[in-house]
């Protein structure tokens, strides 16, 4: 008895159910068919893309060691109107602004640059116009002009009119604090 008391509290209740059997008529649920997710592009390959089929790109600049970013991951790029937006509308490159990968574009080396215990890499740092803030959204048109630069967390019904903004090129009417106001 004493062996069977132990074998419960070691492997638990689920150890003893193991052996039943469903019975035939238990309904049998159907699974959800995953969620589309964003289609994340290295840097390299938003570029080659453009060339073919341009778009508008967004660039989530972040760190590894970020919170906020890490939320922004799980909940406002999950949200299947953003996902969907970005996936119809941009591409979408992660950078990360603390990575070491040489980055060439437009003939320069970005590269990672150290500073004291850390350091940045300069492709971030020029995007950001040295702001470095994390999470934030740089917004470049096709031509890799930026457009705007959004620091901090999003939600999704945040970010929502920002990649309208961009990608109904409402900048070239207007400036995005006027925008905010009509919407």
């Amino acid at each position: 008895m004493l062996k069977l008391l132990i074998s419960f509290v070691l492997l638990g209740p689920a150890a003893f159910q193991a052996n039943q059997s469903t019975p035939a008529t238990a309904p049998v649920r159907a699974e959800k068919p995953a969620a589309e997710k964003i289609h994340w592009y290295s840097w390299q390959e938003a570029v080659e893309l453009n060339k073919t089929a341009p778009k508008k790109i967004i660039v989530d600049v972040y760190t590894s060691w970020c919170g906020w970013c890490k939320v922004m991951d799980r909940e406002t790029f999950q949200d299947d109107k953003v996902v969907s937006f970005l996936n119809k509308n941009f591409y979408c490159v992660k950078m990360d602004a603390e990575g070491k990968t040489p980055i060439e574009f437009n003939g320069q080396k970005f590269e990672y640059v150290k500073q004291g215990n850390s350091g940045v890499h300069s492709l971030a740092y020029s995007l950001l116009d040295g702001q470095l803030a994390f999470p934030t959204i740089v917004y470049l048109n096709e031509k890799f002009e930026r457009v705007m630069i959004s620091q901090g967390y999003k939600t999704a019904v945040q970010i929502i009119p920002e990649l309208k903004y961009t990608s109904e090129e409402a900048y070239k009417k207007q400036k995005w604090e006027d925008y905010q106001k009509n919407k």
